[in-house]
């Protein structure tokens, strides 16, 4: 190289390394102008959904989890972020993560994706403040989900991606809803949501929750209230649901036998259904882009053939594209025999 090439590689290299990272502004879902780099290199998520919705769309930017991924859900996951470390939660039920936590994850962005409101733009406000570290928020609603994932696919400099991703997001949502709007009324189903071992804690319509049971057509028994909550046996035996979907096989195989449940129509004619729950929830747990593939399987639990399709071709094609996994058939099978409905 000749002397005068060499001395402008030179500066150019001490110009790049005492300059900051080139930023932008960002206008987030509740309406803050952040500044963000203009391509983050670790992304730190403030909770489940962030988590789900990061990994999807860079997973090399994926500065930890909220909650370590457990041995059955591993091999759902890209082998490069399955041992990624854990840093707890910094926003929504159970906050567990703390400032030194995220300060030692290092992130140059903290990204939350979910409910916005008042209370979340206070929370990104006060630990933006504390830590230096820009945070933003992206709504979570299951039927922005196409939108949810560009505006991340922006904020991280993965607009192709993120719209690869948004293109799926638009075909699900519109076809399960032409599919439920050929559904008479009258024939939509009372379900009840249950979650937990013990099926007693539930969300009333509108929760972000259970979005899921209203994107389908369903009608919710439980009314009232806003978030998660505890429910008496009384009470669900008074609604008397005609199907009972749930998220946790412990809770499904268990209510064919207990005393409790036996009462209830849905449970009496085997109307209870288990989603899949690996790596995500197909329903919540959390609710993020993984319901997705969720509304799907639900639609077919609850209307059978008026659903038609194939199940375990599409869980493929869903795991391959959001997930970067390829799945056998013997992987499958760990996915689907709990899932209820027909193949």
């Amino acid at each position: 190289m000749a002397p005068v090439a060499r001395a402008l590689a030179l500066v150019t290299a001490l110009l790049a390394a005492a300059c900051p990272a080139a930023a932008k502004v960002f206008t987030d879902a509740a309406g803050r102008r952040v500044e963000i780099p203009d391509a983050p290199k670790r992304v730190l998520p403030a909770g489940p959904p962030a988590a789900v919705l990061v990994y999807v769309v860079a997973p090399d930017l994926l500065a930890g989890w909220t909650r370590a991924p457990s041995a059955d859900e591993k091999p759902f996951l890209r082998p490069e972020v399955r041992d990624l470390p854990a840093y707890g939660r910094l926003a929504g039920r159970g906050g567990t993560a703390n400032l030194e936590a995220v300060l030692a994850a290092k992130p140059d962005l903290i990204v939350d994706v979910g409910s916005v409101d008042k209370t979340y733009a206070a929370l990104a406000d006060r630990v933006q403040a504390q830590t230096g570290v820009p945070y933003i928020l992206i709504d979570g609603a299951l039927a922005k989900s196409p939108e949810t994932l560009r505006r991340l696919g922006l904020a991280l400099n993965r607009e192709t991606r993120a719209g690869e991703l948004a293109t799926y997001a638009d075909d699900a949502l519109t076809s399960v809803a032409a599919g439920v709007a050929r559904i008479p009324t009258e024939a939509r189903p009372r379900v009840y949501y249950a979650r937990g071992p013990d099926g007693l804690e539930t969300a009333p319509k509108g929760s972000i929750t259970v979005e899921s049971l209203d994107a389908v057509g369903a009608v919710n028994v439980a009314e009232g209230g806003t978030g998660l909550a505890r429910v008496s046996p009384e009470q669900i035996l008074g609604w008397n649901p005609d199907a009972v979907v749930t998220i946790d096989q412990r809770f499904a195989t268990r209510a064919k036998s207990d005393p409790v449940w036996s009462g209830i129509k849905a449970v009496r004619e085997g109307r209870v259904y288990a989603a899949p729950a690996a790596p995500f929830g197909w329903l919540d747990a959390p609710p993020a882009v993984n319901r997705l593939i969720g509304l799907r399987w639900l639609a077919r639990a609850l209307y059978g053939g008026a659903f038609p399709g194939d199940l375990r071709a599409e869980t493929k094609r869903f795991y391959a594209l959001f997930y970067g996994v390829a799945l056998d058939d013997a992987r499958l099978d760990d996915l689907l025999p709990a899932a209820g409905p027909p193949r």
